[in-house]
């Protein structure tokens, strides 16, 4: 791992922004933190930690995928429903355990959550559970009682 270089940073934090809303990139990579950047061998930025935590992973696609420090950044930081699943009681267990969301356990949903976009996923208490790849819009995540909601990447390990 190098250390991230300001330009870096500052360039990634407008991909975040826009990926995730006005907030995103200083809740992701805040100024003040360790931030860390691992590179590919062109020396494009591939994974970002903060604190020695992985944060997000950056795609060849130019987007992000977060990892569990990450969306608790997000989730934290953006009040608590920017890019958010909400799941029941049901779905707490598995999706801590980094299994995937369905539609029929998935109580609310953010509105601008389009298929394929990174969400966090959080239990009925407002803990956050894991993160990963929405399957679904939010309307038919709402809508539909069959079917993946939310193929979850990480979960959060927590008891």
């Amino acid at each position: 791992m190098t250390e991230g270089h300001a330009t870096d940073l500052d360039d990634l934090r407008v991909v975040a922004d826009y990926q995730f809303g006005a907030g995103a990139g200083d809740a992701l990579f805040p100024a003040d933190a360790d931030v860390e950047l691992s590179r590919s061998r062109s020396g494009r930025p591939r994974q970002v930690y903060v604190g020695g935590d992985r944060v997000t992973s950056y795609g060849t696609d130019g987007r992000f995928t977060l990892g569990v420090a990450g969306g608790r950044r997000l989730y934290d930081e953006l009040g608590g429903d920017a890019y958010v699943v909400r799941v029941g009681d049901e779905s707490v267990p598995f999706v801590r355990d980094g299994k995937n969301a369905f539609a029929k356990f998935v109580t609310e949903a953010d509105p601008v959550v389009r298929s394929g976009d990174e969400v966090c996923v959080v239990g009925p208490e407002g803990d956050l559970l894991g993160v990963g790849r929405a399957e679904l819009s939010a309307d038919a995540m709402r809508d539909f009682q069959a079917g993946m909601a939310v193929r979850v990447r990480e979960g959060a390990d927590e008891l």
